[in-house]
C-alpha cells in the first residue's frame, strides 16, 4: 500500500474513531464479549441457584420460589461482569456504575422507578379501558413482594449492566459518534429477547426503542441507575403487580391476575407478548425519548468520560 493510500486510510479511521480507540473496540469484539459475559453469567447464576435452592425442582416447590429463582439467577451476570471489570483496561467501567458518573444518585434511582411504574401502568390502563384485558385481585404478601422486587431489580439491572454499562461504554470509548453506542447496544438488547415466547416484529421494534431510551438517559443524564430503575419498575409493574406477560413470560405469582381467556389483541395489548408488543408502548417510549432528548439538549448535559 502506498504512503498516500495509507495516509488516507488513517485519516478515514480517525474521522470515526476516538484517540482512545483500540483494536478490541472494533464493533464486533464488544458485541461478542457482551454475549460471552451474558452466557457465562447465566451459567454462574444457574450454579448459584442450584446451590441456594437444592430442592427447586421438588414437586412441592411453590410458584413464588420458581419465579424468585428465575429472576435471582441473573446475579451470576453481576458476578461475571464485575470480575471482568477488574481486568486491565476495563477498571474504568466501575466509574460508569458508581459515583464517578454524577447522575448515579438515589434521586435519579427513585425517578427511574416512578417512570417505569408510570409508563407501564399507563399502557395497562389503556388496555383495560379498551377492554382488551380483564384484571382481578389475587392477594398480597408484603415480604414476598419485597423479596421478588429485589430479585426483579437484580434481573433488570444485570441486563442494563451489560448493555448500557459494558457495551455502551466500550463503544463510546472507540467511536466519536455517540449513535454507534446508542444504536449498537439497543440492537443487542433486542436480540436478547428474540427467542422469548410469542415474540413478533413489533416486539423487537419496541425493545429497540426502549434500548435507545435507556441509552439516552445514560448519555444525557450521566446515569445508568435511572435505566436500571426504569427497567426494574416496568418489569415489576407488568409481571408481579398486574400479572401480565413480561416479554412473553407470565409470572404465576402476582398481586393481580389476568383472565387470559378473554384477552384480545389491539393497539394496546398483544395476547402473545403483552403490552410491550404494541403500537401504544412504542409511541409512549418514543415520546419519552423525545422528552429526554429535549431536556438533555436544553440543559446542555454531557456524560462523564470514564476513560479519562
Amino acid at each position: 500500500m502506498s504512503e498516500n493510500n495509507e495516509g488516507k486510510l488513517k485519516k478515514f479511521f480517525k474521522s470515526y474513531h476516538t484517540e482512545n480507540f483500540k483494536w478490541n473496540d472494533f464493533l464486533i469484539v464488544p458485541l461478542f464479549l457482551s454475549l460471552l459475559l451474558l452466557t457465562l453469567g447465566q451459567l454462574v447464576g444457574d450454579l448459584i441457584i442450584n446451590a441456594t435452592f437444592p430442592k427447586l425442582f421438588n414437586d412441592n416447590v411453590t410458584d413464588y420460589i420458581i419465579f424468585f429463582a428465575m429472576y435471582f439467577s441473573f446475579i451470576g451476570i453481576w458476578v461475571v461482569a464485575l470480575l471482568y471489570f477488574l481486568t486491565p483496561g476495563n477498571r474504568p467501567m466501575f466509574g460508569a456504575i458508581w459515583k464517578k458518573c454524577k447522575g448515579n444518585t438515589l434521586k435519579n434511582l427513585g425517578i427511574g422507578l416512578l417512570i417505569g411504574f408510570g409508563t407501564n401502568a399507563f399502557c395497562i390502563l389503556c388496555a383495560v379501558l379498551n377492554k382488551d384485558i380483564f384484571l382481578y385481585y389475587s392477594g398480597e404478601n408484603f415480604l414476598a413482594i419485597l423479596g421478588i422486587f429485589i430479585a426483579v431489580f437484580i434481573q433488570s439491572s444485570a441486563e442494563e449492566l451489560i448493555c448500557r454499562g459494558f457495551l455502551y461504554q466500550r463503544l463510546r470509548r472507540g467511536y466519536k459518534n455517540p449513535l454507534v453506542a446508542i444504536i449498537g447496544n439497543s440492537v443487542l438488547f433486542a436480540l436478547l429477547h428474540i427467542f422469548n415466547p410469542g415474540v413478533e416484529p413489533i416486539a423487537i421494534v419496541s425493545i429497540v426503542v426502549v434500548g435507545i431510551l435507556y441509552s439516552l438517559l445514560v448519555y444525557y443524564f450521566d446515569s445508568i441507575w435511572m435505566p436500571m430503575a426504569i427497567h426494574a419498575g416496568w418489569n415489576f409493574t407488568q409481571s408481579i403487580f398486574f400479572g401480565l406477560p413480561n416479554s412473553g413470560i407470565v409470572s404465576k405469582f402476582s398481586i393481580f391476575k389476568m383472565d387470559a381467556a378473554s384477552a384480545k389483541d389491539s393497539f394496546a395489548y398483544s395476547t402473545s407478548f403483552g403490552v410491550e408488543a404494541t403500537i401504544l408502548a412504542v409511541a409512549v417510549n418514543i415520546l419519552c425519548c423525545l422528552i429526554i432528548f429535549y431536556l438533555g439538549r436544553k440543559n446542555n448535559k454531557k456524560p462523564t468520560d470514564i476513560w479519562n
